[in-house]
């Protein structure tokens, strides 16, 4: 340091100047401003791209699976403003989706500099995974259990022949349950990956989800009741058994991440 501060012709004092201030409250509370600030922006942003391209994405994601249910699913509006709500709906949960990435960017840069360079190096692994994770549970809801409930709520017909009862179904209601199903499943793929980094650094460990599995199992079953149109118990334990089998993989990964931790802290002590 002194040799730098020769070089600069700054004088010597004999002592190491410090790298960084601490921030100040206000420092931290107009970081988070902006933060906040720049994840509205990326939700915006996502929102006029969903609705430059809203027909699109209505056709070809929102109402697709509608055509392939057996028999296809009629849906109908019955409020006066029902169509200009529901194109409300899907820009904004459209761009909220969109900018997902972009926000766990924001929220990563907001906490990083308070965080050790280990710790940050299982943020940054979080954030990427975090994101595949919910790609992926999305993906999931959307090609297996939106299909397997929307033919099952199609299929459950009252009466037969003429005096069958036609299902109409009221978009608004329709759109709810796409959303449920796809968004809850997003976060609930998050479960394992949010396990595995958190035994990692110590906080979860396995024997403290083998403890409250039965606490666990009556939770899912209660997100696999909401999932379910109409609280209907076989379609109920159908999508339950994913969100244990989720559990259950949650409970593997922190066994790894444990023994992963452990080898770590042995070759430290070594």
């Amino acid at each position: 340091m002194a040799a730098a501060l020769k070089r600069k012709g700054l004088p010597n004092t004999g002592e190491e100047a410090p790298v960084e201030e601490e921030m100040s409250l206000w420092g931290h509370l107009e970081d988070l401003r902006w933060t906040v600030v720049r994840a509205v922006i990326g939700i915006v942003l996502g929102m006029i791209i969903c609705g430059v391209f809203f027909d699109q994405i209505t056709n070809y994601v929102i109402l697709a699976p509608t055509a392939a249910t057996k028999p296809p699913m009629k849906l109908v509006n019955t409020e006066v403003y029902g169509q200009l709500s529901v194109w409300m709906q899907i820009v904004m949960w459209g761009g909220v989706v969109l900018s997902f990435p972009y926000t766990l960017v924001q929220i990563w840069k907001f906490i990083a500099p308070g965080l050790h360079a280990k710790e940050k190096h299982y943020v940054r692994q979080i954030t990427i995974f975090t994101v595949l994770s919910f790609i992926a549970g999305m993906a999931f809801a959307y090609w297996v259990m939106l299909p397997m409930v929307l033919d099952f709520a199609m299929g459950f017909v009252i009466g037969t022949g003429v005096g069958a009862v036609e299902n109409l179904i009221e978009i608004h209601k329709y759109l709810s349950v796409f959303l449920e199903i796809v968004l809850i499943s997003g976060l609930v793929f998050e479960l394992p990956l949010v396990a595995y980094f958190l035994a990692r650094m110590g906080i979860l460990t396995p024997s403290f989800l083998r403890h409250y599995r039965r606490h666990a199992i009556v939770l899912l079953l209660a997100v696999a009741a909401f999932l379910s149109p109409g609280g209907n118990p076989i379609l109920q334990l159908i999508l339950f058994g994913p969100l244990w089998a989720l559990f259950e993989i949650s409970i593997g990964t922190t066994v790894l991440a444990a023994r992963q931790r452990r080898k770590a802290e042995a070759a430290i002590m070594s």
